[in-house]
């Protein structure tokens, strides 16, 4: 029986759109009824090279659902590949595209010579939701955007995926800290999204060392794809490093797998670290006396902050997890290893997380459970008013994020862990001042 989603914490697998947006030079064409560009377009105000507002649509009506739709998708691209200035055209289904059966491999095969690459995904929303929408992106692009040539290896040329982009507030300058940590060893990174990357970074996919995927589950098809296409060994670490701890193992892990130099790996951990305790000692007696915020934290984020942020708090700071909520309708099969990663924390701590997507379920768990203290609360825009219930300090770091505006900020790395903690204790030194 299908059941209602309150405060709803992910779109669907259409809004993966934002995957394509943040590729440069690169956009979408919904192949979708009139609303669903418009609807799932990100609510934190990103834009880029196209606005989400003129993405090209099919407009899908009841003529095309009677009909068919394969006509008004052909006039689509063909105007689409007329007006506007991109080099490549991913064509994503909507579900009324889907249910109606239109063959949209078949159309965009017609445009294999207009100059320009088109080519398509299937992500229509009752098949899942955006972070499984961002795997079949990434793979539509990987199998028919990359040529099936063999590969060139370049050493130390590292492939870096994470957090489907615009989804995660945080995704762009998250990347970038992981791109200037993989440097910073004597590897060579290689990313996609965002500012001066791009097809030319994807053209070079094929002859990277290795690809890294930096989170718990999303993305991870992508580089098993590319494994079996191009046989490149890939790195799975599930955990996106916040923090001196973290940070410092994923150095450590990346270093090994990739046969990078260790002395070099090393200095720059040792460096780092340096720094980053110096700033923590500075400031050790607000950590150590502050009275308005307890040992207590709680988190209500998809996978990939839920566990970030669990590691960081538990690892860096000593704090003790309360329930943890995971809201991205994490896939059963990867529920298993995710839950072992909950327990594999510093001084014997462990954690009881819980998978759900009910805001109302989540809520009352926490009203239930949270009993004394000034909790610390991770979470979405829907846990403000949450945090004020149960007298907590509230910090958004994830989807929806509504009151905060985040440019290039990340929370990845050394610096990472810092501008969180700038975060907390601000939220914390503000209810002394109240």
């Amino acid at each position: 029986m299908a059941k209602v989603l309150y405060q709803p914490r992910y779109k669907c697998a259409l809004a993966a759109m934002q995957t394509v947006h943040a590729i440069p030079r690169t956009i979408p064409v919904l192949h979708s009824g009139p609303g669903c560009g418009a609807k799932l377009n990100n609510n934190n105000g990103t834009s880029g090279m196209y606005s989400p507002n003129i993405f090209p649509c099919t407009s899908v009506s009841e003529k095309e659902v009677v009909f068919g739709g394969v006509d008004k998708l052909r006039t689509t691209i063909e105007n689409a590949l007329k007006i506007i200035d991109a080099d490549l055209f991913v064509v994503l289904t909507g579900c009324t595209s889907e249910i109606i059966g239109d063959d949209v491999g078949e159309v965009v095969s017609e445009f294999a010579d207009a100059g320009k690459k088109v080519i398509f995904a299937n992500t229509p929303g009752f098949k899942g939701n955006n972070y499984l929408g961002h795997d079949w992106i990434l793979r539509a692009i990987f199998d028919q955007y990359l040529p099936r040539r063999k590969a060139s290896v370049q050493p130390g040329l590292v492939n870096i995926f994470s957090a489907p982009p615009m989804q995660d507030a945080f995704w762009l300058g998250n990347l970038r800290e992981l791109e200037s940590l993989v440097s910073e060893i004597g590897l060579t990174p290689n990313t996609i999204f965002g500012h001066g990357r791009g097809l030319p970074n994807i053209d070079r996919i094929p002859d990277a060392q290795l690809n890294l995927l930096v989170g718990p589950w999303a993305g991870l098809e992508s580089v098993r794809f590319l494994e079996k296409k191009y046989g490149t060994p890939f790195m799975h670490y599930p955990t996106l490093p916040v923090g001196a701890f973290e940070t410092s193992r994923f150095l450590r892990a990346l270093a090994e797998k990739a046969g990078a130099d260790k002395t070099v790996c090393e200095k720059v951990i040792s460096s780092h670290e340096d720094e980053y305790y110096y700033y923590i000692e500075r400031y050790s007696d607000i950590f150590l006396e502050q009275r308005v915020m307890s040992k207590r934290f709680i988190t209500v984020a998809d996978a990939h902050y839920a566990l970030a942020f669990t590691k960081f708090l538990v690892n860096d700071l000593g704090m003790f997890p309360s329930a943890q909520f995971i809201t991205d309708d994490t896939p059963a099969v990867y529920r298993e290893s995710l839950t072992r990663e909950f327990q594999n924390l510093n001084y014997g701590i462990t954690a009881d997380i819980v998978f759900s997507t009910d805001g109302d379920e989540i809520h009352r768990n926490v009203r239930e459970t949270a009993t004394g203290g000034n909790p610390l609360v991770i979470g979405s825009s829907w846990e403000k008013r949450l945090a004020q219930e149960i007298n907590g300090i509230f910090v958004n770091v994830s989807y929806p994020m509504v009151s905060r505006m985040v440019i290039n900020g990340h929370v990845a790395g050394y610096s990472g862990g810092l501008k969180v903690l700038e975060d907390m204790y601000t939220e914390a030194r503000e209810r002394l001042a109240l």
